[in-house]
């Protein structure tokens, strides 16, 4: 059984190199011609480069909910928001340079004066150990999201920064992991109510972030008063196929397991059943 680790040693276990910076990142090599005309890639990068600028306000929330344990709240200060913010600014100077026709700042300021108003620590789980369980869904999502936003282009400078974010991500779940293993050593929460907040956060992922933003790409597509000509839901279901067609499900699985703490022979049995049934939920 892994040991759990004290909040001020898994606060102190940051990486040992430095953190990448958009200086890192080549923007004048893009292929531009290699993705300016995929729509999906558009859709996929825009909306990312939209929750990722608007993570300040999560972190207000989650700071304020965590304020009886500093370190946590501490962290989510020092590294969690700041480099959030980077993939934010990383994806919105790559959709600028391939799009520069596309107004970004006007689309997300109406994106985020929306979406603003939906984070409040009211949606946060009571139990701040829960809320943990629910913060390694949203990094499980987007770690697999930027390894399939990876798998989907050949572009070098995409790739580079894909994998970049990807990493940063697994990252984050780890720390939230490390986390809610501490809070719960204290509270011994049963496997149903941790269970049922991962199921409450698996369930409002079609319907928050990402569909929010999803909808503003859409309808800023074009112009600001002209909507894109494929209705919202048909872009959204394609985008859907597409994604879960290349999503790592396994992985996915491994890691939405692991607030569980199920043996490891349970563990084994039921891990690509459930991988399958989740790939037939993302086709649906």
């Amino acid at each position: 059984m892994e040991r759990s680790l004290p909040l001020a040693q898994a606060h102190s276990s940051a990486r040992e190199t430095p953190h990448w910076t958009l200086d890192w990142i080549d923007f004048s090599r893009i292929q531009i011609e290699a993705v300016h005309d995929n729509d999906d890639l558009f859709y996929l990068l825009v909306s990312a480069s939209f929750v990722e600028s608007g993570s300040h306000t999560y972190t207000r929330n989650l700071v304020a909910h965590f304020d009886t344990q500093p370190q946590i709240a501490d962290w989510l200060q020092s590294q969690w928001e700041p480099e959030e913010l980077q993939h934010g600014r990383a994806l919105r100077t790559y959709v600028q340079t391939v799009w520069p026709e596309f107004d970004w700042q006007t689309a997300y300021a109406a994106f985020f004066a929306d979406y603003s108003r939906l984070c409040t620590v009211e949606e946060l789980e009571d139990d701040r150990a829960l809320e943990l369980v629910a913060r390694c869904v949203v990094e499980t999502g987007t770690a697999t999201y930027y390894q399939t936003l990876r798998d989907l282009t050949a572009e070098p400078v995409l790739k580079d920064l894909a994998e970049r974010i990807r990493i940063d991500e697994v990252q984050h779940y780890k720390h939230f992991y490390r986390y809610f293993r501490q809070l719960n050593a204290e509270r011994g929460l049963s496997r149903a109510r941790i269970f049922g907040a991962l199921k409450r956060r698996l369930n409002e992922l079609r319907t928050s972030d990402s569909d929010i933003a999803l909808r503003y790409v859409w309808a800023f597509r074009h112009a600001p008063n002209e909507a894109d000509d494929v209705p919202f839901e048909q872009v959204c279901q394609r985008l859907y196929r597409r994604v879960g067609a290349l999503l790592p499900m396994e992985q996915a699985v491994k890691m939405l397991l692991k607030p569980l703490a199920l043996p490891h022979r349970m563990e084994h049995v039921i891990e690509r059943p459930l991988a399958r049934i989740a790939r037939k939920v993302m086709a649906a």
